[in-house]
């Protein structure tokens, strides 16, 4: 038998612990980039972030730049990390008409979850980003999201998921 390391796991993210009814916003826009400055405006107000809101909304697009954060089946995962935040902060913006965010399956996009975080959290971020596709990917989760009129709605169904890991 072969040595076993001895890994320490690390706890699964509670996404709705992020969430937050004031950054759950149904959209009307044409594009991308201003779909990422109002969920941008959104946390800024509701976190306070007044003073790295230029610095952050910058650091999503140049993010959008290198590489589509629209990761398929009409999601979008927008973000940016600043060495100014000390935790996570997630807006989910919800739309009734998909927009165009050059995801890799080329559906258009109706529910974005732009994620702002510290740039020293690497794991965290990556478990959060992990647990949030993993939600995501359940085809029934999303058409409920979409189908919901209610930020408080939405909240619950992302506590209900964590059950399911």
């Amino acid at each position: 038998m072969g040595t076993q390391a001895n890994f320490k796991s690390k706890p699964l993210t509670d996404i709705s612990s992020y969430l937050d009814a004031s950054t759950i916003q149904f959209l009307d826009v044409k594009n991308r980039n201003e779909a990422i400055s109002k969920l941008t405006d959104c946390l800024v107000s509701c976190y306070n972030l007044e003073e790295s809101k230029d610095e952050f909304l910058q650091a999503v697009l140049e993010r959008e730049k290198v590489a589509s954060t629209g990761i398929g089946v009409g999601v979008a995962i927008p973000h940016a990390k600043l060495s100014e935040f000390d935790d996570f902060f997630v807006a989910i913006g919800i739309l009734k008409t998909g927009i165009n965010w050059n995801s890799m399956d080329n559906v258009d996009v109706k529910l974005i979850f732009l994620i702002a975080g510290p740039d020293d959290k690497q794991c965290d971020y990556l478990n959060l980003l992990s647990q949030l596709t993993i939600v995501l990917r359940d085809e029934e989760v999303r058409k409920k999201i979409l189908s919901y009129s209610s930020p408080k709605q939405i909240i619950e169904t992302f506590k209900r998921a964590k059950g399911e890991f």
